[in-house]
């Protein structure tokens, strides 16, 4: 949510005397979410023992959102604004796939007709006898 923010907040940026002020604050609040997201995902991957991936996601936009903010301090806006536009495209993506559902572990159980059929037997998996 913060990254959509400071798409706005850049807009104002060159629009209004203000604009920077809550740009840098967008700034600081993104590498504090980050990092609190960071923090959450190691969190909840050490009691399952799952899947390190989403630490490693977290990571990565958590380098990436630290090294937007070094670059916005150093006003290096030949390499802050192209990460800022991959940045907002990772989080669209992100949501994407979040609001399409696509989880590692279905919410709900699975009706019949959306069980995979595996080999020569055609009944669903769930229903064929154990042995």
């Amino acid at each position: 949510m913060t990254v959509f923010i400071q798409a706005i907040t850049a807009g104002l940026l060159l629009s209004v005397p203000s604009g920077g002020v809550l740009h840098s604050a967008g700034a600081y609040t993104a590498f504090i979410v980050t990092l609190i997201h960071l923090i959450a995902a190691t969190l909840a991957w050490r009691p399952g023992g799952g899947s390190p991936r989403p630490i490693l996601y977290a990571a990565g936009f958590f380098g990436l959102v630290s090294a937007q903010v070094a670059l916005g301090i150093a006003q290096v806006t030949a390499l802050h604004i192209p990460l800022g536009v991959l940045l907002f495209g990772m989080s669209v993506l992100q949501l994407a796939w979040i609001r399409t559902g696509r989880r590692t572990h279905p919410a709900e159980p699975l009706s019949t007709s959306q069980l995979r059929l595996d080999g020569p037997d055609s009944r669903p998996i769930k229903e064929r006898p154990v042995r």
